[in-house]
């Protein structure tokens, strides 16, 4: 089999000692895959590319073929993270970790399980506050916290603020006033990110949720509020909890490398 061709060059940068060997290294891992039986192919290096974790996606999947990849990619990475779960997922990845000796967590609020026996991330510096309007929001809320908390940062909540009653919002927000990033899960009529972005100088992330009745119901007069919204908001997928905690830790801690771990005022 031919070797691979950004590996040759990178080795062949090396040797001409244009690049050091920290560097090669590091490109290198970026580029690890790994096959799972005849069904799977993992991404071992996009910690290292992207700045966060490889995460597996439950839904669709046979439990035993999900069991495996998690297994393999704990066992590879130290960590596996997986979203969107079944009650017969989590206890087919429950049995097969303790016959290979990997711990696990399983996260019901937001349907997000943590394989491993490897040390938790290390904290960033970077701060992500996460909103929802009502409580009906808050297991899309809960994978987004999950994720941002995976990818090193402190995560800052405030449940059940609402929109009907503005009031509600003003004293959920000031113990958030020092994050770098806002999400804000909103269902119905979706008007809490476009409320919250014209209330703090940071970026909103808006995450539409799939509660509302009839016409337009399901999140979609959510999505289309927040697509339409006056303020400067940046809008995710309906339920996209995942996205839009990984977009609010990439944020943060980028604002927190560059502000020495400090939240805004």
């Amino acid at each position: 089999m031919p070797a691979h061709h950004q590996i040759h060059e990178l080795l062949e940068q090396y040797r001409a000692g244009t690049i050091s060997l920290d560097v090669a290294a590091e490109a290198i891992e970026g580029l690890r895959l790994d096959r799972v039986g005849d069904f799977a192919c993992i991404d071992l290096g996009r910690n290292v590319r992207c700045g966060m974790p490889e995460v597996v996606l439950a839904e669709g999947k046979d439990p035993g073929h999900l069991a495996e990849i998690v297994i393999r990619h704990a066992q590879a990475a130290g960590r596996c993270l997986v979203t969107r779960l079944g009650p017969g997922q989590v206890e087919r990845i429950r049995s097969e970790a303790e016959k290979a000796g990997i711990q696990i967590e399983y996260r019901e609020s937001g349907r997000v399980l943590v394989a491993g026996n490897g040390p938790a991330p290390a904290r960033t510096g970077g701060i992500v506050a996460i909103i929802t309007a009502g409580t009906s929001d808050i297991r899309v809320a809960e994978e987004a916290r999950i994720i941002a908390e995976e990818m090193g940062c402190e995560v800052r909540t405030a449940y059940d603020v609402g929109a009907a009653g503005i009031h509600r919002l003003f004293p959920a927000l000031k113990p958030l006033l020092a994050a770098h990033v806002f999400v804000v899960c909103a269902g119905r009529e979706g008007t809490l990110p476009s409320v919250v972005a014209g209330l703090v100088d940071k970026p909103v992330i808006g995450i539409p949720v799939s509660v509302g009745y009839g016409y337009m119901g399901e999140g979609r007069a959510a999505l289309a509020s927040m697509l339409q919204s006056c303020s400067v908001v940046s809008v995710v997928n309906i339920d996209a909890g995942f996205t839009g905690g990984a977009f609010a830790a990439r944020i943060a801690n980028q604002c927190a490398g560059t502000s020495g771990g400090k939240g805004g005022s």
